[in-house]
């Protein structure tokens, strides 16, 4: 055996094993990632995860992101973003921002997201960040703005949020029956952001 074949030999093992993980392991090892994350070994750790049904992500969920050095990360805690709630298969609101009670959905159609990725550095400013915030006001929406349907992403079908008006779509797995970590595919960036959502009880 080569030493590459060895080296993906055990890569997969590697893999195999973490794909037995119990729900505990996993929100462990996402805490874990939390504190400090590579793309790599959060990939590695999305693709561990199982997949998530489309009926189990109905709700409300608190958001965060999972930084690996990502040209979003940061962003959308900086704008005072709150999470996503799913009405329904056919009624999401993928952008919550605000805190309780005073939460509001944005209209991510009315917001120039390859623009706003380019200007994140910017958002560090105490002053640009809550002038961002106040200007999100402007874009507020009663009405949904996405999908969730099944759709398969790194080999595995699962739960996927597809916005209306922009080519995204957040893809998610399952850490534990109240955690999913989720990986933002947008047409513009050439690598996934990674993020976690956290069922919200009340």
């Amino acid at each position: 055996m080569t030493d590459s074949t060895a080296a993906d030999s055990m890569a997969a093992d590697s893999i195999a094993a973490d794909s037995t993980m119990a729900a505990g392991q996993r929100l462990a090892r996402l805490e874990e990632l939390e504190r400090s994350a590579t793309l790599d070994d959060a990939l590695a750790f999305f693709d561990a995860c199982p997949a998530v049904a489309v009926d189990d992500m109905l709700g409300a969920w608190r958001g965060g992101g999972l930084a690996t050095d990502h040209p979003m990360d940061g962003m959308l805690e900086a704008t005072g973003w709150h999470g996503k709630r799913f009405d329904s298969v056919d009624a999401v609101h993928p952008l919550i921002f605000g805190t309780r009670p005073k939460l509001f959905s944005v209209n991510p159609a009315l917001l120039p997201m390859k623009a706003a990725v380019s200007l994140t550095p910017l958002l560090e400013n105490r002053t640009v960040s809550a002038l961002s915030a106040r200007v999100l006001r402007l874009a507020r929406t009663t009405k949904p703005a996405a999908r969730l349907r099944p759709v398969e992403y790194r080999g595995v079908v699962t739960a996927t949020m597809s916005y209306d008006a922009l080519p995204i779509n957040d893809h998610f797995r399952k850490v534990d029956d109240d955690t999913v970590i989720g990986a933002m595919d947008f047409r513009a960036i050439d690598r996934p952001f990674l993020f976690t959502l956290r069922r919200e009880t009340a």
